[in-house]
């Protein structure tokens, strides 16, 4: 657990680079902290195409987000979060949890991956999906292939 695979040329651009090229970790951290997310205490390091994050966050659904977030990063093959760690109210900061991840293929909308996820029926549970991954995404339908999603667990919503 702690390393997480993307597609490298799919993703937002950092910077002034080419598409093979991974974004410096000022502006890995800048576009982290630009969704608000509660990534004070989160340290970004780039590593050839991987980004690194260590520190602190709030709870699971934080560390699945940075994570997404980074990761959907044009030049980004990689997020290693191992140092990453989930803050526990009251006790010490644990290890986070693998999270459920599915990557945008051609043709897909919110209402497929929801079906595809949670079973034949149950495509209403895209909001839960938006809702998982705002504010990296602004409007259902602004999904692209090779972007990465986080698929919460229907026991969370």
């Amino acid at each position: 657990m702690g390393l997480f695979s993307f597609i490298k040329n799919a993703g937002k651009k950092l910077g002034i680079g080419g598409e093979d090229d991974a974004p410096d970790a000022e502006a890995v951290k800048k576009e982290l902290s630009s969704h608000d997310l509660g990534t004070e205490k989160v340290d970004v390091s780039v590593v050839n195409d991987k980004i690194v994050l260590s520190g602190v966050v709030k709870d699971q659904s934080v560390f699945e987000k940075a994570v997404v977030a980074v990761g959907n990063t044009l030049g980004v093959s990689q997020v290693e979060a191992s140092d990453l760690k989930v803050a526990e109210a009251g006790s010490e900061p644990a290890p986070a949890k693998t999270p459920v991840l599915y990557t945008v293929k051609k043709g897909d909308n919110l209402w497929k991956i929801a079906e595809s996820q949670y079973g034949k029926g149950k495509g209403a549970k895209n909001t839960a999906i938006f809702d998982a991954n705002r504010p990296m995404l602004s409007h259902p339908d602004k999904i692209y292939p090779g972007q990465v999603l986080r698929i919460p667990d229907l026991s969370e919503v």
